[in-house]
């Protein structure tokens, strides 16, 4: 019984010991943890729009037409000439 509480003790030792190393870890190097997560997300940002954007623009941009009809010769009120 007695050794089934010692190998009890040293794991809780253990995980106790590995908790205050890895909140160590993250405490000293939490400004590279910081820049590394904020340089990912802009990656995976730019990725994602430039990867969406001819898709976007495709389908905003209207067709161009291949042949236009004559000059109209009316202009109309878009040029007032002091009627």
């Amino acid at each position: 019984m007695q050794k089934i509480v010692n190998v009890i003790s040293i794991f809780s030792g253990l995980v106790s010991l590995t908790v205050v190393g890895v909140t160590g870890y993250v405490y000293f190097n939490r400004v590279s943890l910081i820049e590394n997560a904020k340089a990912n997300v802009s990656k995976a940002a730019v990725a994602a729009v430039t990867d969406a954007l001819p898709g976007i623009v495709d389908t905003a941009m209207p067709e161009i037409p291949s042949s236009t009809g004559g000059v109209s010769g009316v202009t109309g009120t878009a040029i007032p000439f002091g009627r």
